[in-house]
């Protein structure tokens, strides 16, 4: 038997250069040199289910591509998407304690009744579901009046299909508060967990790639959570954002 490594387990400087130029100006992800062999690992598999001898033929590919569906699926192959319930948790203390009350008494001085929340990143949905709760927590009896819109964005619709399911392992939400575990989640008939309706309800999921020239909103926000999101751009496209 031959050990010599498939087309699919090599790439050349130059292929890898034109998918790290089109990953760049599509996503804003700055693949570097040391990436290399994370783009191989995360491409194999759609180099094998699509049937392409080489990362050139793959390119080709995607660069002809009309249907969206190619970088669709580069996008959901390239970025990382590990998270996990009130990751980092110092950043929904001061979301509660803080952030929330100085922006209730800003809108009622204003007379401006309503909270608007954005997560640009929201991945597989457990920060937007996180920052719901803690509203649902602060407001009490006056959720339904302050009305808070969640909007919820990221460029992976696997991550997004896994957030509008709402549904996760039982390890993923261990570092929530217990109150909040037993408020807002139900058992799942699979051994998971799943976060309650009227929690789901509330949040808005959509698509969104942050490298977009423009950006369909028509009201500021409240809040915004770009959280591990910019640490895949480079200075420039950070700055730019």
């Amino acid at each position: 038997l031959s050990m010599e490594p498939s087309a699919g387990d090599r790439i050349s400087d130059q292929d890898f250069e034109a998918i790290r130029k089109l990953v760049y100006s599509r996503f804003g992800i700055n693949l570097t040199e040391q990436k290399k062999t994370l783009v191989v690992g995360r491409l194999q598999k759609v180099l094998r289910e699509r049937e392409f001898d080489t990362f050139r033929a793959y390119y080709d590919w995607l660069t002809k591509d009309h249907t969206g569906e190619g970088l669709d699926e580069l996008a959901n192959r390239i970025s990382t998407n590990h998270t996990f319930f009130n990751r980092e948790k110092a950043h929904f203390e001061y979301f509660s304690k803080i952030l929330l009350p100085a922006a209730v008494a800003r809108r009622e001085a204003s007379g401006d009744i309503g909270m608007r929340i954005w997560c640009a990143g929201c991945s597989s949905g457990e920060e937007p579901y996180t920052l719901m709760m803690l509203m649902m927590e602060y407001f009490g009896n006056r959720f339904k009046q302050w009305k808070p819109m969640l909007l919820a964005t990221d460029i992976s619709a696997t991550a997004l299909r896994t957030a509008m399911t709402g549904e996760y392992e039982v390890a993923k939400v261990a570092q929530l508060p217990p109150h909040i575990r037993t408020r807002h989640f139900r058992k799942s008939a699979n051994g998971q967990v799943s976060v309650a309706e009227n929690v789901r309800e509330n949040i808005i999921f959509r698509r969104h790639n942050l490298m977009d020239k423009t950006f369909p909103f028509k009201k500021p926000f409240d809040a915004i959570f770009c959280r591990n999101v910019m640490i895949y751009f480079d200075r420039e496209t950070r700055n730019t954002l």
